[in-house]
């Protein structure tokens, strides 16, 4: 299953491709490079044909596990399935063609399109103002707590704290630190949701916000919902949600309906566009009213004349902005996917999508909570976390676990995560998923129970069908090389 490297396929003097002669007049390189930034020695690139290339390259992508080769059940991430129609539209030449420096007047389907994505997220959030612009759901939080400061800065007082619950995703104190504010954390109760006594005991006048996931990490909806809301509001800080769960909520509950004043929608998870791999991605953030005039510049103003006929153009003149977020107005291409999906989904398919996450969910968790321990029992949302310290106690850890997992041509879900949990084993199977799927998944989880009990060391020497086996993590995290030398 081992692949040689590009460069031990090449061969001296091929050629994949066969460019026709340069015909237009070129001027001495050096008038336009300074001899100093130019290379010295030939770029030693490999030498092979096309369908080398392509058989090299297709070969790898079946060795990587990736959504439309199996199930993906990889919890807090939503990995669903990406329809294909949504590729073929981002890839239409009216999209893909463009260039951000065109005239608006020429891009006018393009700001039509980011305009009424923004108006349909507006509408699923139950928020006032939206920006498209992050480029990720950890980039939507570093926009809003940069809003969330200008807000308050704005009112006298940038304030210095940001509350996080102990089960919050890595960024949101990554984010907080980014942007100067002090972490507060603030424990889970019993019932894995958040401790509304202990909560009311941090927040103070120095409070900026109170950053919540609903629902949460542990796949739990927040019961308390408006008494956490009403608590945060009568210290005078803002509510963020980190939409990382929308997918649950879909039609459902509008987070700006149960007292949230700023959320991001990631659309590579929660509207089914390319997840993985590093991205690409999409974390657009809406806002309540009170936060509208600090969103990133540009604004995209819908614009009606006399005659009714209507125009798109980028508004800059806002003086309350906290700027530009990044160049241009975001990644555009996964605005095109996201706006299909909605489009084709509409209001009845986006609320069936969260049902039958849910319902997907609930059902692995019934059948596997007997074998596995379920820290926090009863219904969940759209996933839910097991505990391996069952296993454990055979031996046995949740990172063999999900070894042995990718042996029956599965991905295992989130390890170790969310942190209160021991052993964690986070799954989301998310509305793609049949039965039958779901099914297959329980059913390679209930064997490797078995297997833990009858032999423990089978499951500990897993993966034993991949492409490699058990790398050192230490020492590919501390000695990691991927550059090749000939």
């Amino acid at each position: 299953m081992s692949q040689k490297l590009i460069f031990e396929l090449s061969s001296k003097g091929r050629s994949g491709c066969d460019l026709p002669e340069i015909d237009l007049p070129l001027r001495n390189i050096k008038e336009l490079v300074p001899e100093k930034s130019l290379r010295q020695n030939d770029l030693k690139l490999p030498e092979v044909s096309q369908v080398d290339v392509v058989r090299h390259f297709i070969a790898l992508s079946i060795l990587n596990h990736h959504v439309d080769k199996s199930f993906y059940p990889l919890g807090s991430c939503t990995m669903k399935y990406n329809p294909k129609v949504n590729e073929d539209l981002a890839r239409l030449s009216g999209f893909s063609s463009i260039h951000p420096y065109q005239p608006e007047e020429t891009v006018q389907g393009a700001l039509q399109l980011m305009y009424e994505l923004g108006e349909y997220l507006k509408e699923i959030g139950g928020m006032n103002g939206i920006t498209l612009q992050p480029a990720a759901g950890a980039q939507g939080e570093l926009t809003g707590l940069l809003i969330t400061r200008a807000y308050h800065t704005k009112n006298g007082n940038p304030r210095s704290k940001i509350i996080i619950p102990d089960s919050a995703h890595g960024t949101n104190p990554a984010s907080v630190t980014i942007t100067g504010y002090q972490v507060i954390q603030v424990k889970s109760n019993d019932k894995g949701l958040v401790d509304l006594e202990e909560l009311k005991k941090v927040l103070d006048e120095e409070v900026a916000c109170f950053m919540l996931t609903a629902p949460n990490t542990l796949g739990l909806f927040e019961s308390q919902i408006e008494e956490i809301s009403k608590a945060v509001h009568n210290a005078g800080a803002i509510l963020y949600m980190d939409g990382a769960n929308l997918n649950a909520l879909l039609g459902i509950v509008r987070p700006g309906d149960i007292g949230f004043d700023i959320v991001h929608f990631n659309l590579h998870k929660t509207f089914s566009t390319p997840h993985g791999g590093g991205g690409p991605g999409a974390g657009p953030l809406g806002v309540k009213k009170s936060l509208e005039p600090f969103l990133p510049v540009p604004v995209i103003d819908k614009n009606v004349d006399e005659k009714g006929e209507e125009t798109y153009s980028l508004n800059y003149k806002r003086p309350d902005s906290i700027g530009e977020l990044q160049g241009f107005y975001g990644n555009f291409g996964i605005m095109v996917r996201a706006y299909a999906f909605i489009r084709a989904c509409g209001a009845e398919g986006l609320k069936q999508i969260s049902e039958n996450a849910v319902i997907n969910a609930n059902y692995i968790m019934e059948s596997l909570k007997e074998l596995y321990s379920l820290p926090y029992p009863g219904p969940c949302m759209h996933e839910f976390v097991l505990s391996g310290s069952r296993q454990k106690g055979k031996g046995v850890r949740t990172a063999d676990i999900a070894k042995r997992i990718l042996d029956f041509g599965l991905h295992a879900p989130t390890v170790y995560f969310p942190l209160i949990v021991s052993e964690a084993l986070m799954i989301e199977p998310t509305e793609s998923e049949s039965r039958e799927s779901c099914d297959q998944f329980i059913e390679v989880m209930k064997k490797i129970a078995q297997e833990v009990e009858e032999n423990p060391e089978l499951v500990k020497g897993a993966p034993y069908n991949t492409p490699v086996s058990r790398l050192d993590e230490v020492k590919a995290t501390k000695d990691l090389n991927v550059r090749w030398k000939g």
